[in-house]
């Protein structure tokens, strides 16, 4: 493989709530959410798309509201991308989610803080600035 590939490809945060879930994602973040079909007709599951720009140096993300897989805080954590992570880390309490971490540097690899979302998942935003 290129030395230079992301081996990222897709994340799925799992949630309990989805409706509560995007309307946190789409106020911290600033996105519409966009509503999936569920790819896996043996499998009950509600799916909601973060955007996704064709072309763009991305990778593809969701919520899932699925039986047997649920939010929690001490799993792995996603960090957003953000021009000044300190923005969304504002927003995160008046969307209903919990700052635990404000906005720190980690030296030359710029900024980042920590948060829960509505549904328990211990979520980060990172920033240059």
């Amino acid at each position: 493989m290129d030395s230079k590939f992301n081996p990222f490809v897709h994340i799925e945060i799992y949630v309990s709530d989805m409706k509560r879930a995007a309307q946190f994602y789409e106020t911290v973040l600033g996105v519409e959410m966009r509503p999936m079909d569920n790819p896996d007709e043996e499998e009950e599951a509600e799916m909601m798309s973060f955007p996704w720009y064709e072309g763009a140096p991305n990778i593809s993300g969701t919520l899932v509201r699925m039986n047997g897989m649920g939010p929690g805080a001490n799993g792995t954590v996603v960090y957003f991308a953000c021009e000044d992570c300190g923005n969304e880390l504002g927003r995160v309490e008046g969307a209903g989610g919990k700052l635990l971490r404000e906005k720190f540097s980690i030296g030359e690899h710029g900024f980042c803080g920590l948060a829960s979302d509505t549904e328990g998942n211990t979520i980060g935003f990172h920033s240059m600035k």
